[in-house]
C-alpha cells in the first residue's frame, strides 16, 4: 500500500512559540498560515503541522498522491481503496470517506495503542 508523504500533525498550544522551538531543530516553515493557525514546517523530507486550536492530541499524517513537497505523484494508492483494504482487514475506521466519490478525502484510524492516523487525500 502506498501511503503517500509522512508528517506529525501537532496539536499545540502556543503556535508562535512552537515554530520558533523547530526553527531551532532546522525547520522552515513550507506551507499554511499563521493568522488561519496552522503552519506546515520542513526539515529535509521531515514534515511537521504544527495546528492551534484544531483538533486534540497529535495526529499521525499520511498524504497519498503527495510528495513531501506537496506535489502531485502519479501512482499513488487512492485513499478509498485503501479504506477498502483496511475494511476487508477488519480495522475501524473512525471516519470514513465516501466511497461513490473520487478526489480530494480523508479517513481516520486509531492503532491499538489509541493513536490517531489520519491518511488525507488533496488530488
Amino acid at each position: 500500500m502506498k501511503l503517500g508523504a509522512f508528517s506529525m500533525s501537532l496539536n499545540v498550544k502556543d503556535l508562535k512559540q512552537s515554530k520558533e522551538f523547530y526553527e531551532n531543530l532546522g525547520f522552515t516553515v513550507f506551507a499554511g498560515d499563521m493568522a488561519k493557525n496552522y503552519i506546515i514546517m520542513k526539515n529535509g523530507n521531515a514534515l511537521i503541522g504544527l495546528f492551534y486550536k484544531m483538533f486534540e492530541g497529535s495526529i499521525m499524517t499520511f498524504n497519498p498522491g503527495w510528495d513531501e513537497d506537496a506535489h502531485p505523484i502519479k501512482e499513488f494508492d487512492d485513499v478509498r481503496k485503501i479504506q477498502s483494504h483496511l475494511k476487508s482487514k477488519n480495522v475501524v475506521l473512525q471516519v470514513q470517506a465516501d466511497e461513490s466519490t473520487t478526489g480530494p478525502a480523508y479517513i481516520v484510524l486509531n492503532d491499538p495503542d489509541g493513536n490517531v492516523i489520519m491518511l488525507d487525500q488533496h488530488v
